[in-house]
C-alpha cells in the first residue's frame, strides 16, 4: 500500500531565481526504508519538510503530497503530528524541555493523552532505548549521541507510521552512529515503520535501503534499489562524486571490476561482509583454491606492491615526511573541568602540533574534543598545565554550530564583514572572497539569508568566514558535517593548499574516512587524555571500530590500506605477486 505519494511537487523559496524542488514525483510504500541522497543544497531537507506538514517552508509551490491517499492538508492536526514524525540534523534544535522525562512526555501532553497512557508509553520507550538511568538527568548533560536517541524516542512515543530523518548521524561518533542506524533497522523490520532518511554518511544506511532517491538541483536524478543505481552509475552515467555516496565495498568492486559488474558477475556488494566474501572468492580463483587468508609473505608482498607509495593528489593520504618539524602549538599536561566540583573533562593531556601538518583528533561523543579546541583557541583556560603558541602565530576556530557565526542578512554581507574584521583591503577582500566562492560553490547563494541555507552550505559559509581571518592555525570542529562527497574533496584540496603554505590544522572529526584520507597524524581522545596517536596507516590499522570500512574489508590482505584508491591501486600488483 502506498503511504506517501508526491505528484509533480515543485517549490521555490521567496526571492529565489530557481526551484528548490522541481516536479518531483515518487511513491513510498508502507514499511519501506527509503534513503535520500545528493549534494548539499539539492533539496533533501526541503523535501522532508514538505512531508511534515507543520514544518512546510514558506514560499511558492505546486503539485501535491498525499498521505494514505489523501492530501496532507486534509488530515487533522492531531493525526498529522502523531503519525508522521521527524528527527532533525541538529539534536539541540529539537529539544525543548529541561530533563529527559519531561522531553519524552512533552509531545504526549501537547496532544492531550491521558496520564495512564503517557506513563505506559514513557516506560516502554525508556526501556527500549535504555534511558531509565537518564530519566531525571538534565538534557544539557547528555552527550550528542544520547540527545539524538532522546529525539528519536520523543518522536516514537506518539507511535508514528512514518519516520523522517534529516542527517541524524552527522554529529555522532562512529559507534553511536552505528547503534542509531541499527535502532532504525529494528523499527523498520519489527514495527514496519516507514523510514525516509536523508544522509551523506551512507556506509551503514545504504545496505538497509529498499530504495534510493538521488536528488540533484531539486530534481530526481535516479531512483531504484542500491544495486540498481550502483550498476547505472558504474556504467559511466555519473561522476566519481556520485559513486562516492555508495559504501566502500561497492566502490572497491566497481573500481576493480567495472566491466564485470555490468556483465552480471555476481551481486554488487554493499556491506563489508559481502565485499570480503567477494574478495575471498576472487582470492580462491587467483590462488587456485589454496585458501582465502594469505600468509605473512603475502602481507609483505602487499606492502611492497603499494604500501610505500604516496600520491600528491588529494584522494591519497599525505606523506608524514612532508610535515615540518617546527612545533607551533603545544599543550602541556592540561587539566580542565567546567565546574569546581565537577568531573575532569581533560586530565593531564599533552599534545603537540607541528607547522604544516593536519592533525585529526577522534573520540566518542562527550570525550572532550570540542573542549580541547576551546582551550587551544583561548576561549577557556585550563585549571592546570599550560598551552604554548609560537610567537606571532594566530588561531582560527570553526565551531560545530555554524549559526553562531551569522549576524547579517545575506551571505555576502557576512563575508564582507569578516574580511573587514580581518583587516583586508577592499581588493584583497574581493580576491579572497571570489576564491572561496569558487571552492565552496556559494556564488549563487550570496543574496540568501544564512539561516535559509542548507546545513552543508552553512558549514561552508562559516568556514569561509574563518579563512578570511588568515589564521596560522585552523581549529576545525566537525568541518565535514553536512558536506556531500564532492564538497569534502574540495575542502580537502583547500586544506592541502593551506598546508603547503605552512598553515597548521587540527580537525576534530567523527568522519573516519576523511581523517584516514587526508590527515598526516591522528590521535584518539579517551578518558581525558590522548591514548593513541600516529600516522593514519598505523593508527587505523590497529583499531577494530575506529577504522575505515575499506580497512575492515581488506586488512587480511592489505593491512594498512585505508581508502578505496589505495586498494584499487595496490590490489592488482599484490594479486600478481601472490
Amino acid at each position: 500500500m502506498e503511504i506517501i505519494t508526491a505528484d509533480r511537487l515543485s517549490f521555490r523559496y521567496p526571492d529565489e531565481a530557481r526551484d528548490s524542488l522541481h516536479e518531483l514525483s515518487f511513491t513510498v510504500r508502507e514499511g519501506e526504508f527509503v534513503v535520500l541522497c545528493g549534494p548539499s543544497g539539492c533539496g533533501k531537507t526541503t523535501l522532508l519538510r514538505h512531508l511534515k506538514r507543520e514544518l512546510t517552508p514558506v514560499g511558492t509551490g505546486s503539485g501535491t503530497v498525499c498521505y494514505r491517499g489523501l492530501p496532507l492538508g486534509e488530515w487533522s492536526p492531531e493525526i498529522a503530528a502523531a503519525e508522521i514524525g521527524m528527527v532533525f540534523q541538529n539534536p539541540e534544535a529539537q529539544i525543548v524541555m529541561d530533563t529527559v522525562w519531561h522531553e519524552l512526555a512533552f509531545s504526549m501532553e501537547n496532544l492531550g493523552y491521558p496520564l495512564s497512557v503517557m506513563r505506559s508509553r514513557l516506560a516502554e520507550i525508556a526501556g527500549l532505548f535504555g534511558l531509565e538511568p537518564l530519566l531525571y538527568k538534565p538534557v544539557h548533560e547528555l552527550s550528542g549521541g544520547q540527545k539524538q536517541l532522546l529525539n528519536l524516542a520523543s518522536v516514537l512515543v506518539l507511535q508514528p507510521k512514518v519516520l523522517l530523518l534529516d542527517e541524524p548521524t552527522s554529529q555522532l561518533d562512529p559507534i553511536a552512529a552505528r547503534e542509531f542506524i541499527q535502532m532504525l533497522r529494528r523499527l523498520n523490520e519489527e514495527m514496519s515503520v516507514t523510514v525516509i532518511i536523508s544522509e551523506h554518511r551512507l556506509e551503514e544506511v545504504l545496505p538497509l535501503a529498499d530504495r534510493v532517491l538521488m536528488l540533484e538541483d531539486g530534481k530526481l536524478k535516479a531512483e531504484g534499489t542500491p544495486r540498481e543505481i550502483a550498476v547505472k552509475l558504474g556504467g559511466g552515467a555519473a561522476s566519481p562524486s556520485d559513486l562516492a555516496y555508495f559504501p566502500a565495498a561497492t566502490r572497491v568492486y566497481l573500481g576493480l571490476t567495472a566491466e564485470a559488474a555490468l556483465e552480471g558477475a555476481g551481486p554488487i556488494p554493499l556491506t563489508v561482509r559481502e565485499g570480503k566474501q567477494w574478495l575471498q572468492r576472487e582470492w580462491r580463483t587467483d590462488r587456485e583454491g589454496e585458501g582465502a587468508r594469505p600468509s605473512a609473505e603475502h602481507h609483505s608482498a602487499a606492502k611492497e606492491a603499494g604500501g610505500s607509495q604516496r600520491s600528491s593528489i588529494p584522494s591519497d593520504r599525505p606523506s608524514e615526511e612532508s610535515v615540518l618539524a617546527e612545533e607551533i602549538l603545544k599543550a602541556r599536561e592540561i587539566t580542565f573541568r567546567y565546574e569546581k566540583e565537577g568531573p575532569e573533562v581533560l586530565k593531564k593531556l599533552s599534545l603537540s602540533l607541528f607547522r604544516g601538518e593536519l592533525l585529526a583528533i577522534l573520540g566518542g561523543n562527550g570525550a572532550g574534543k570540542s573542549t580541547l579546541l576551546h582551550l587551544l583557541n583561548g576561549l577557556a583556560k585550563p585549571q592546570r598545565g599550560r598551552i604554548d603558541l609560537a610567537k606571532g602565530s594566530s588561531t582560527g576556530y570553526l565551531a560545530q554550530n555554524p549559526l553562531l557565526y551569522f549576524s547579517q542578512d545575506t551571505a555576502r554581507a557576512e563575508l564582507r564583514q569578516m574580511a573587514e574584521y580581518g583587516g583586508l583591503s577592499a581588493t584583497e577582500a574581493q580576491e579572497e572572497i571570489d576564491g572561496l566562492l569558487d571552492i565552496f560553490e556559494l556564488g549563487e547563494l550570496l543574496e540568501r539569508h544564512p539561516h535559509d541555507l542548507s546545513g552543508g552550505q552553512q558549514q561552508k559559509l562559516a568556514l569561509g568566514m574563518v579563512l578570511l581571518l588568515r589564521p596560522d592555525i585552523l581549529l576545525l570542529d566537525e568541518p565535514t558535517k553536512g558536506l556531500d562527497p564532492a564538497a569534502k574533496e574540495k575542502l580537502a584540496s583547500l586544506l592541502l593548499h593551506l598546508r603547503e603554505l605552512g598553515k597548521s590544522i587540527i580537525v576534530v572529526t567523527h568522519d573516519v574516512e576523511f581523517a584516514a584520507s587526508y590527515a598526516t597524524r591522528c590521535a584518539l581522545l579517551f578518558d581525558g587524555g590522548i591514548t593513541a596517536e600516529g600516522p593514519p596507516e598505523t593508527f587505523f590499522s590497529a583499531n577494530y571500530f575506529y577504522t575505515t570500512a575499506v580497512n575492515r574489508m581488506v586488512r587480511d590482505w592489505l593491512p594498512q590500506a585505508l581508502t578505496v584508491e589505495e586498494v584499487t591501486r595496490q590490489w592488482p600488483a599484490f594479486a600478481s605477486r601472490s
